[in-house]
């Protein structure tokens, strides 16, 4: 029978009968760590051996991308079905953080699934095979049940986002055509709640810099010149505290948005923050005052001190520093313009008296602060697919605390951008032992099998322009 019934039958008989199991282990077994110079070859393996005949079984073309700039190739896949039906576009990314071989638990290992206490484990079960291979799944079985789709899907997977995602921005924009679509719908990162799906429409932004005081060339006795020579770590220390309360209020005004928009905060209402057991205590006097936790987190901008350096830490001897360093970054929502960040950082410092401290932008990427408007049409309508799926609420989270590259689907493909999560806090990303409950990989399962099928039923919100729509 050709029913969303019939869809999720097949999808959990894939998952009860071992066969998605196997269809990841073998996904895992690809050691695709971007990080990892010696990798290189298995990255491109990952997508020629594995992905790519996958979507060629479901009926799509692909195509291998290269790009000078890239860590990795990248893999477009589309399976077009009619010009009227709307067309989805998804992304994942193929690359790991580093296996860590020795740390993982006795009897674990990174690149071998293992089933343990009703938890997949394995280096990118979470992060991101596992979510790409649901995603897949789940359009393998609709297009088993329907004999199609009923819309057009295109595919892009990555094989560098663990190393910054170079190369992708490029990519978009040369293959702008070849990837336009008239929403996105993917899967990374994960959920706010463990027992609460969620929609998540954008990212803050993330902007790394450095502070350098260079006061001489060497380091000078403090008993003999303690009082008469300054020292560049009290003085960067003083620097910093300016730019920050001691209980994290950002004094910086370009540095926070004017204000958390009506629309973000009714959204967020809805929204609880679970840190999950081994999470830390959320600490309520922190940040910006007047707002509530999860406002601060989505909604607002957090300064942080990574790394501050003065003198030789690991053997200090009696002498007043020669220089003083730290890194610095700025996460910040939409409402930020990131080309004003240094220069309004500059001016601060030059302000309170701190004209000699240097300021440096890294080398990593800056991401860009996105977010689709939470009562946009198509959220109200992926948001109740899910419902329908789950028998529980949707949160809609209007982006995320962390920062992802989705400022070039947004921004350079010009996607309303809709992500799905189906991991949790404490599911060990970037760490060992990263793993993915069963019972969140089959509640994801049926909500990406419910969400393809709805997708193809007719009845999706009228595509518009997408002007105002992230904001």
């Amino acid at each position: 029978m050709k029913t969303v019934e019939a869809a999720l039958s097949r999808a959990r008989k894939s998952l009860e009968s071992g066969e998605l199991f196997d269809i990841l282990a073998r996904r895992i077994a690809f050691p695709t760590e971007s990080q990892n110079p010696e990798r290189a070859k298995v990255l491109r393996q990952y997508l020629e051996e594995e992905i790519g005949p996958s979507f060629a079984e479901m009926g799509f073309t692909w195509k291998v991308i290269e790009h000078p700039k890239a860590k990795g190739s990248f893999l477009l896949a589309e399976r077009i079905e009619a010009p009227e039906v709307p067309t989805v576009f998804s992304y994942g990314h193929g690359d790991v953080i580093r296996g860590l071989d020795n740390e993982w638990k006795d009897g674990l290992k990174p690149w071998k699934m293992t089933e343990r206490d009703g938890r997949w484990y394995g280096r990118g079960v979470a992060d991101n095979k596992g979510q790409h291979t649901i995603n897949m799944e789940a359009m393998r079985h609709v297009i088993a049940t329907r004999g199609r789709l009923g819309f057009n899907a295109k595919f892009l997977i990555e094989m560098g986002e663990e190393a910054g995602s170079p190369g992708l921005e490029d990519v978009c924009r040369e293959h702008r055509e070849a990837m336009s679509a008239d929403v996105m719908i993917a899967s990374d990162g994960p959920r706010l709640h463990v027992d609460r799906p969620t929609l998540r429409l954008g990212s803050r932004g993330c902007f790394n810099f450095d502070l350098t005081i260079e006061s001489r060339a060497q380091a000078h006795h403090s008993g003999n010149w303690g009082g008469l020579i300054s020292s560049p770590g009290i003085q960067l220390a003083n620097a910093i505290a300016t730019i920050c309360s001691a209980t994290g209020q950002i004094r910086i005004p370009e540095w926070v948005p004017s204000e958390v928009p009506p629309s973000v905060r009714r959204a967020l209402a809805d929204c609880e923050m679970d840190a999950g057991a081994d999470g830390p205590e959320i600490e309520p006097w922190w940040g910006e005052p007047g707002l509530t936790p999860i406002e601060r987190l989505i909604g607002w901008s957090s300064f942080e001190v990574l790394a501050f350096k003065t003198g030789n830490p690991e053997k200090p001897i009696n002498a007043i520093p020669p220089r003083a360093w730290a890194r610095c970054h700025l996460r910040f929502p939409v409402g930020v313009d990131a080309k004003e960040i240094l220069p309004a950082l500059r001016r601060h410092l030059d302000r309170q008296g701190f004209p000699h401290v240097r300021v440096q932008r890294t080398d990593e990427p800056v991401d860009l602060a996105t977010r689709l408007d939470p009562e946009d049409p198509w959220v109200h309508w992926v948001a109740a697919s899910m419902a329908r799926a789950s028998g529980k609420k949707t949160t809609v989270l209007p982006n995320s605390g962390g920062s992802l590259p989705n400022y070039v689907f947004a921004d350079i493909l010009g996607l309303r951008t809709l992500w799905v999560n189906h991991s949790y806090a404490a599911c060990s990303q970037h760490a060992p032992n990263e793993h993915l409950t069963v019972k969140l990989v089959r509640e994801a399962l049926d909500i990406m099998t419910s969400l393809y099928w709805d997708l193809g039923s007719g009845g999706t919100p009228t595509v518009q322009s997408l002007k105002d729509s992230h904001r």
